[in-house]
């Protein structure tokens, strides 16, 4: 049987959203269900299961199944990870409590940053030093290692974290400790700070390290037992996990570096917009996922999600920088905000409306599913609002509870804040999208970028739901929704490409880099990235080479791409020149420093479509009465997206219906259907 079927799975934290692609037969079949939380692989396999069955696929048909997860987040968000210890050079066993000795609010006396994730006393100092330049000072004392190992395990620690002094620039003291280790306890989930964070950075490298076997046990047995569960279907093919960055890797990838999944299913959103942004020729799009638990805001540009090479996980407070613990990691730059759909209404102790970031998952959920939710939330206010058809929600298999959203609402905000129930969740609606839009600002502002240059593109099984609120506040004239709009992130599942990323320290100044070390250090990442791709023509791999560079004196670093060829140090620091202006408004003209060297190995991405053929009849399902923001009740006509035919042209107020999601446009909107049934919007100019 030739295997043609390839099947995105992202795990949210209310639903779980599938899509099913076999190019042979021209099909992409979209699942959606909610998420098991306590047993994520109970609702991937039930929804597996049921995508095999629709689409008449054969087990034995699949070729691969591509997997993103929020359990490396969830898991450092409720401490519930492994018991860690931690071995680092004699003397420095606080660097983890000292952090970087800054308060992340000079302003809050009570701010607090956040806890460490190994504790003091578990913390070891061993006797070893390798120096600045790489060269050993004192030799590791080997039985100094195994002796605080032994007292680690007594204690009831479940992994270890290696991350000694220079360790980016020789990592013979971190791998002798693993070969040590490795035959004195062996089956220890035992993590190095050279392999996980070969760069510069103390604090930063051995708060990865942590970070990376605090949840490696757990994710390991999670992956493991995910395979298992699909060989029990029959499935036997490749298992792959998406990476914070976008890209996708193996297994074993995941299992030793589950750090790299921090964001994977975020990331995957940024991806599917990038997509969809280069079919339509966008240059510049609003990447904005809206779930069930949160908003995700990413800037795309030239076709390709901005990046970054540093993360701040766990963060006491989400809008200030310095209060979660550093990760060094590629990640898809976004933004996260605490308003989905499940995001619980109610007001504050001074009578104010606050949404979020309290979610109702998928248990017990929105009122309105029926599943034991008592709390308002964002999708009830939608429900009492118009937007959501109570019979037609997943297609109607779970019809939504009108009576009782309407006693939950009136109970919990309406009456408390003297509003009848229409003026209560509209204003729960308000106050989520002004969050939302004060987010997007502020991330596009870091940018020096206006949103109004921006299209939207909107997804997510609440996103293109609260699109044209979005647009309005931020002044946006186009908005874009793809078919399938409601499992857009299992989409960039499909469409990622297998990725590696890689980088080494070794900081000198621009003029005196040692061109010998740079060559050496980009053979090792090349060699180690193939051997995490395995492609079957080595060829296809295409190298991105870049590196970080500051002015003498400077504390952060630009990356500056590399172009193919030999190393120009006159071409390097023009670029890192330009660089430095375009970020800035000016450039200082000093002399530069090298920091970093980068590498990012990746093999061509999949090109999947989500068009399908339009459903014979009438797509018109009549109209209804819609709260529209800035005009109150308008009676909208409403559209089965699976029967609009291609070239329509809509006009507002009009109501777009879907099996995973649904979307709302005022008056000064006219809707165009392109070829794949994506719903292109555009405001009037005289009225928007």
């Amino acid at each position: 049987m030739k295997r043609t079927v390839r099947i995105g799975v992202d795990v949210g934290g209310t639903f779980t959203d599938l899509l099913l692609h076999d190019p042979a037969r021209g099909l992409t079949w979209p699942g959606k269900l909610p998420t098991t939380p306590d047993a994520p692989n109970e609702a991937i396999t039930a929804g597996i299961t049921r995508l095999l069955a629709e689409t008449g696929t054969p087990a034995g048909a699949v070729a691969a199944v591509v997997h993103g997860t929020t359990l490396v987040t969830n898991t450092l968000l409720e401490r519930t990870g492994a018991v860690v210890g931690l071995l680092t050079t004699s003397g420095f066993r606080d660097t983890l409590e000292m952090a970087r000795e800054i308060r992340f609010d000079t302003t809050d006396l009570l701010a607090r940053p956040a806890e460490p994730l190994v504790p003091r006393h578990l913390c070891r100092g061993v006797g070893g030093r390798i120096g600045a330049d790489g060269t050993e000072l004192e030799p590791l004392d080997e039985a100094g290692v195994l002796a605080e190992v032994a007292d680690l395990l007594e204690r009831g620690v479940e992994a270890v974290a290696v991350a000694f002094l220079h360790s980016y620039r020789d990592g013979r003291h971190e791998r002798r400790v693993r070969e040590l280790l490795a035959r004195a306890h062996p089956g220890l989930p035992v993590t190095l700070s050279s392999a996980v964070a070969p760069v510069l950075g103390e604090y930063e490298r051995a708060s990865t390290a942590c970070l990376n076997a605090y949840v490696q046990p757990l994710m390991s047995r999670y992956l493991d037992a995910l395979r298992d569960d699909l060989g029990a279907m029959g499935i036997d093919a490749p298992l792959h996990i998406v990476l914070s960055s976008g890209g996708i890797t193996t297994v074993e990838d995941a299992k030793e570096f589950p750090v790299r999944l921090l964001e994977s299913g975020p990331a995957a959103g940024a991806i599917a917009a990038a997509a969809v942004a280069r079919r339509l020729g966008e240059s510049d799009v609003l990447s904005f996922d809206m779930g069930g638990t949160t908003a995700k805001i990413a800037v795309v540009s030239g076709g390709e999600p901005r990046r970054k090479h540093d993360f701040e996980a766990g963060r006491v407070d989400k809008f200030k920088p310095g209060s979660g613990l550093p990760v060094r990691l590629t990640v898809v730059d976004m933004i996260e905000i605490g308003s989905g759909g499940g995001s619980i209404a109610a007001p504050d102790p001074l009578g104010l409306l606050k949404v979020g970031p309290r979610s109702a998952g998928s248990v017990p959920g929105p009122v309105a599913y029926g599943r034991g939710g008592e709390r308002p939330t964002v999708t009830d206010a939608d429900l009492v609002l118009g937007y959501l058809d109570p019979a037609a929600f997943l297609g109607g298999e779970m019809r939504l509870r009108t009576a009782e959203v309407h006693k939950a609402v009136d109970r919990d905000v309406a009456e408390p804040l003297g509003l009848d129930r229409v003026g209560a969740a509209s204003g729960i609606v308000e106050v989520a999208t002004a969050s939302m839009a004060a987010a997007a600002r502020m991330h596009l502002s870091e940018q020096g970028r206006d949103p109004a240059a921006f299209a939207l593109v909107a997804f997510g099984g609440a996103g293109p739901v609260h699109a044209y609120g979005l647009a309005k506040q931020l002044k946006i004239r186009r908005i874009v929704v793809p078919m399938r709009a409601g499992v857009m992130s299992a989409y960039g599942f499909l469409v990622a490409a297998p990725t590696v990323d890689q980088a080494r320290s070794l900081p000198s100044a621009l003029s005196e880099v040692d061109h010998a070390r740079v060559a050496t250090a980009y053979e090792e990442m090349s060699a180690q990235a193939l051997a995490v791709l395995r492609p079957e023509k080595p060829e296809e791999v295409r190298f991105r080479r870049s590196a970080d560079l500051r002015y003498l004196g400077q504390g952060s670093e630009i990356e500056v791409a590399l172009p193919d060829g030999e190393l120009d140090l006159d071409h390097l620091h023009a670029a890192f020149e330009q660089a430095y202006r375009a970020t800035f408004g000016r450039s200082l003209g000093g002399p530069a420093e090298v920091v970093n060297w980068r590498l990012s190995a990746q093999l061509p991405g999949h090109d999947v479509s989500l068009a399908c053929e339009p459903l014979d009849g009438d797509p018109r399902r009549g109209t209804r009465e819609v709260w529209i923001p800035g005009h109150g009740w308008l009676r909208a006509s409403v559209w089965d997206r699976y029967r609009l035919r291609p070239g329509a042209e809509i006009t507002g107020p009009a109501v777009f219906e879907e099996r995973e999601s649904s979307c709302c446009f005022g008056p000064e909107c006219r809707i165009r259907v392109d070829d794949d049934l994506t719903l292109l919007v555009e405001f009037e100019p005289a009225m928007a």
